[in-house]
């Protein structure tokens, strides 16, 4: 029996599949789900969310936000998911240099750009993570 994944951003439908499990990145750790868990709601933190196929693994990198099982449906809603192939390192790179400085120059003025940058930093950090993993 194998589970519905479906992961969605504000900007689209990032993932839609059948799979044979999915691990998350929630707060409280690495969650793994496998048909038949029992129904649960999990805050996720960005990083590498990795997605079992016919034995083969799949990485994706996701921002912050929510999963839901329910039945043999997972369903993740996050700021942003990107898939491992689609990572540009050098950009990446470019855009941690660019939050890094902005979060400098923010200081402790405005706490909600403040999170917000901290939350981007998270979420490129771990998509460079993931692409040099396969070096």
């Amino acid at each position: 029996m194998p589970l519905h994944l479906e992961i969605v951003t504000p900007e689209d439908r990032v993932y839609d599949n059948t799979i044979d499990s999915v691990v998350l990145p929630a707060a409280t750790g690495e969650m793994g789900i496998l048909p038949g868990h029992i129904p649960v709601v999990a805050q996720l933190e960005a990083g590498e969310l990795q997605v079992t196929t016919n034995g083969k693994t799949e990485l994706l990198v996701v921002g912050r936000g929510f999963a839901r099982v329910e039945g043999d449906a997972v369903s993740v809603l996050a700021e942003s998911a990107i898939n491992e192939e689609q990572i540009d390192e050098k950009a990446v790179e470019e855009a941690i240099a660019r939050a890094e400085k902005a979060l400098t120059e923010a200081g402790d003025s405005d706490p909600a750009e403040v999170e917000r940058l901290e939350g981007l930093l998270r979420f490129t950090a771990a998509q460079l993570i993931v692409k040099r993993r396969k070096r």
